[in-house]
């Protein structure tokens, strides 16, 4: 089994999923009314039907064919792909360089999110994997193959800086404290 305490400088990081599909899901549920003032009903509908495909059997199965020098995963949930980039960062002692525009994201889960004001990539992401590997580009690619959305979203860094990059625009990441899902129930 591969752990998420197995990242090492030099790794790539690939997010295997669209993120944040199971707090999209929840949040349309829960917010159906409010979020039908403003978007048209097939789209609210949609964001409910996440729910259903939340498995990470495919992708992690697509992983173990591939090999491609994996060397940690874990899957996303509470918290999001920022609670789970600094729980691997941690583990593993390494620091981290990701680019936000690379990460997996649905156009409805940017839309509802931007509405009820939640964070996408601090939301419970059930169904997706994050996974550290010596050859991300490849792994990724037989992920797409397998249908399965995936990109190589940045790296692993010797020492401890965390960074997250959105153009010109860079942050640190920290540890996410409660997952954005709280924030409607």
């Amino acid at each position: 089994t591969v752990s998420a305490s197995g990242l090492h400088a030099g790794a790539q990081l690939i997010a295997a999923g669209w993120i944040a599909l199971a707090g999209t899901a929840m949040a349309a549920k829960e917010k159906r009314k409010e979020l039908l003032s403003r978007f048209p009903e097939y789209l609210v509908e949609e964001a409910e039907r996440f729910l259903g495909s939340l498995s990470v059997l495919p992708a992690a199965e697509a992983v173990r064919e591939c090999g491609c020098g994996v060397c940690a995963m874990t899957d996303l949930a509470e918290g999001g792909i920022f609670g789970a980039l600094w729980e691997m960062a941690e583990a593993s002692g390494v620091g981290l360089e990701i680019d936000l525009k690379k990460i997996p994201i649905r156009q409805e889960t940017v839309e509802i999110c931007n509405f009820l004001d939640l964070n996408p990539y601090e939301l419970l992401s059930g169904g997706s994997l994050l996974i550290g590997a010596d050859d991300g580009y490849t792994l990724a690619e037989r992920l797409q193959k397998a249908g399965i959305p995936a990109a190589v979203i940045g790296r692993a860094m010797p020492g401890n800086d965390r960074v997250v990059r959105n153009g010109e625009e860079k942050r640190f990441l920290g540890p996410v404290r409660m997952d954005e899902i709280h924030k409607i129930f």
